[in-house]
């Protein structure tokens, strides 16, 4: 009884039920001071329901989703004074104006680091017009270049890449970048502290960012600091404080490791022992991920240093991190690495899953942990099942939220109409985002198939055209198609009524949450 009433006094007072705590104190202290004014001050409370009404006619023309804008009308109908406040609170949040326009300086200071090789852009327009005319769209809309690919390898799992990842920063000559969403104490984590440690012994440079929300809750308050001790030098985005702001959103949700600009990791994989599965949380973790080596490397250092400097007001040197990288003796397609932010109206990551979709012509093939998309990508996936394209959408059977995988099964009625395929993984948790089709085009990255990734976070890939690594990225989809129960009608009318009105609630809410 003493073991259980001193466990109680532990989670009640550690960091995170705090933090949580305060949150839900100023969401109360909110909602009673709309209470207070609407039942004693008639003449406020009738202001502020001529706000509402404002706002919902601004709501209406803004040029924001549809599927965005649809809960927050329907909050103003449910908890008109509530709900008005909230959004005018999101709006003028001070935080993401800040993010914003920092990161905005970034991407202007660094853009003339990646230049767009003409002769580059002209091959792959001779190999593919559809290609070449996305990529021309995500440089001149992202600011990032497409290369001649020289090596790429896809890892289908954690635990083959993180052996690979150990083997680049072992060969280290100048300089390693590591940008993670998650880091957990752990094996993983103690392994590569100890490489790092060496390298740096070795004169490397070693910088390490880490997400304000994602990591902040798995580590001691001064861990990072500390690591200064051994040569690596840590920085933490938007640190996460617990004050209602929207700029809390939006979160550092990429993961990158380059070395000496010349090599490159992305993907799905995080730094904690699930992700390499010597944690079994979810069952088996199938994650995805790649590396580069070659010039496209030097793209995801310049993503890196965007967001590292996010906070300084001096510039970058870039040129003291660039790398003569040499041509490839052989071409193996074209690669094109890229980022999504939340700071612009341009949603990249969501453009070139449309553009995927759109263009596919035998099969689309797809892996994703969370399946909450919005009204145009159901349309152009439903378009493609009905042009005769092989649609099929790998998603997790054993979830990790829970509330992510009923608002998935909200989806499933709609897209299994339209002639889409949906498989769960029987034995554990997909968290790959892996896109390919036609086996001439993949991506791989962090972007996820829901709101947070589409249009909250922070997030980064690779388009990959005409690489043999499409077919990689199309070989471990259907071997892990085996492992997979298709959803089936039957599956949809058999599940209880109750299970459904709570995924139709979550629907409703999910832009939001």
């Amino acid at each position: 009884m003493r073991k259980l009433f001193r466990r109680l006094i532990r989670i009640l007072f550690n960091r995170n039920t705090l933090f949580v705590l305060m949150l839900l104190f100023q969401i109360v202290i909110l909602a009673l001071i709309v209470m207070f004014l609407s039942q004693h001050y008639l003449p406020i409370y009738l202001l502020l329901i001529a706000l509402d009404m404002v706002l919902v006619v601004y709501i209406s023309n803004t040029s924001e989703n549809p599927s965005y804008k649809l809960p927050w009308l329907v909050a103003m109908l449910v908890a008109p004074i509530f709900a008005g406040l909230a959004y005018l609170l999101v709006k003028t949040d001070a935080g993401h104006r800040r993010i914003k326009r920092e990161y905005a300086r970034r991407i202007q200071e660094t853009r003339s680091s990646m230049p767009q090789d003409p002769a580059v852009m002209d091959a792959l327009r001779q190999h593919s017009g559809a290609h070449a005319a996305l990529a021309r769209y995500l440089n001149d809309f992202g600011g990032y270049p497409v290369y001649r690919s020289g090596e790429t390898q896809y890892f289908e799992v954690g635990e083959i890449m993180f052996e690979a990842m150990k083997r680049e920063i072992k060969a280290a000559k100048r300089y390693i970048f590591l940008e993670f969403f998650i880091i957990s104490p752990g094996k993983m984590w103690d392994e590569l502290l100890e490489l790092l440690k060496e390298k740096h012994a070795q004169g490397i440079e070693i910088r390490l960012l880490y997400d304000g929300f994602g990591t902040q809750f798995l580590m001691p308050r001064a861990y990072f600091a500390g690591l200064a001790q051994f040569g690596i030098e840590c920085r933490v985005f938007n640190s996460f404080k617990p004050f209602l702001s929207s700029s809390q959103n939006n979160r550092d949700h990429r993961k990158i490791l380059v070395i000496d600009g010349q090599t490159a990791f992305t993907g799905g994989i995080n730094i904690a022992d699930e992700y390499i599965n010597q944690k079994l949380r979810f069952g088996h973790w199938k994650d995805g991920g790649m590396l580069c080596r070659g010039e496209a490397a030097w793209s995801f250092a310049v993503m890196f240093l965007q967001m590292w400097g996010l906070g300084s007001e001096a510039p970058e040197d870039m040129q003291r991190f660039a790398a003569a990288c040499p041509h490839p003796i052989r071409h193996d397609g074209f690669i094109q690495p890229y980022g999504d932010s939340p700071t612009d109206q341009e949603y990249v990551g969501k453009c070139v899953y449309l553009d995927i979709i759109n263009h596919a012509r035998e099969y689309v093939y797809i892996m994703t942990p969370y399946l909450v998309p919005d009204h145009e990508i159901i349309t152009a996936l439903g378009l493609a099942a009905k042009k005769g394209v092989d649609v099929r959408i790998m998603t997790p059977h054993i979830p990790d939220k829970w509330y992510a995988y009923a608002t998935a099964w909200s989806y499933y009625p709609e897209l299994l109409e339209e002639g889409v395929r949906i498989f769960e993984y029987e034995p554990g948790f997909v968290h790959a985002k892996n896109f390919c089709a036609d086996d001439n085009i993949g991506v791989v990255g962090t972007i996820n198939l829901d709101y947070r990734s589409l249009y909250l976070h922070f997030e980064c890939a690779a388009v990959l055209y005409g690489c043999s690594t499409v077919k990689q990225i199309r070989r471990d989809f259907e071997t892990t198609l085996k492992r997979c129960t298709e959803i089936t009608q039957h599956d949809i009318a058999s599940r209880p009524i109750g299970k459904r009105i709570v995924s139709w609630v979550l629907r409703l809410i999910a832009p939001l949450i």
